[in-house]
């Protein structure tokens, strides 16, 4: 068996176990029924929670490198948790599976994202109801939310100023200036702006990031490490170890996010507010440029 092979097959068994650890969970979620609460939905049942965590695919429009989020709160009784535990498990085997794969050969991935949801009735169905469906690889093995112990309340708030920056060369901010098209004026533009910097200056591409749940975790006992609180991103529902069966406080937070910057530009902000170059959303650094 040549490793291709080895891989393709691990990955096939990966993926059968995240589909009915899963399965297994919403099982567990129907036999005990508890307290749950969800941004988008005002009776978040087992249902609901069931095609929060089996979905699986992408939407028409939507952008490979985001996921569809399910912001909720599930009161979970033991056996529940167990599952949960069960299902970030595989979800994890399944990831480092993948990761091997890629890293093999990635033209691997087209094939699995096509082969894939053959192997299950559900996702098959799915396939039948939807015409073309297609596999979001990260939607299978994004982490299930859980908090390690009891809560007393839970607060909500969007985030909206995340962002990504990479460092980039002036030399491979020229070639990316002039794979948009050199021959264009604004381009041009940039170009010359890029040929008065010293080739050893290093510059910065921003990427924002698409607005985000944030959960603030109160405790009821400090953890082990003496917190009493800590913060989460939420893309799916937070699940709560609770005795009772019953939700801790929390606030309702408004269903879409602001849609103007909600944090103030820090005193110490690295970069130029304005972009030196705009069409690639590179900045100078202040100590540099100044």
């Amino acid at each position: 068996m040549n490793r291709q092979y080895k891989l393709l097959h691990d990955i096939e068994e990966a993926f059968d176990q995240v589909v009915d650890a899963s399965g297994l969970l919403v099982e567990q979620l129907r036999h005990y029924p508890t307290q749950a609460w969800a941004l988008d939905t005002p009776r978040p049942d087992a249902d609901w929670l069931g095609a929060a965590l089996m979905d699986f695919w992408y939407t028409d429009g939507q952008d490979g490198r985001t996921t569809r989020p399910y912001v909720g709160l599930v009161a979970a009784l033991p056996p529940v948790m167990d599952a949960v535990a069960i299902a970030n498990s595989a979800k994890r085997h399944f990831a480092e599976t993948l990761a091997a794969i890629k890293e093999e050969d990635q033209r691997l991935v087209a094939e699995l994202k096509a082969s894939l949801p053959f192997r299950h009735s559900y996702l098959h169905a799915h396939m039948k109801g939807s015409g073309l469906a297609r596999l979001h690889l990260k939607q299978c093995w994004r982490h299930i939310p859980v908090a390690e112990q009891a809560l007393q309340r839970v607060r909500f708030a969007w985030y909206t100023s995340g962002r990504s920056i990479r460092r980039v060369t002036v030399r491979e901010a020229e070639q990316m200036l002039v794979a948009l098209g050199d021959e264009q004026p604004h381009i041009q533009i940039q170009l010359r702006s890029l040929a008065g910097l010293p080739s050893s200056e290093p510059l910065a591409q921003v990427q924002q990031q698409a607005p985000l749940m944030r959960a603030n975790l109160f405790y009821e006992e400090p953890l082990p490490d003496g917190r009493m609180r800590r913060a989460m991103n939420l893309a799916l529902p937070l699940f709560i170890p609770s005795e009772s069966g019953l939700l801790p406080h929390h606030n309702q937070p408004p269903p879409f996010p602001p849609e103007s910057r909600t944090r103030k530009v820090r005193s110490d902000e690295r970069l130029d507010q304005v972009p030196f170059l705009p069409s690639l959303r590179i900045f100078r650094y202040k100590t540099i440029a100044a």
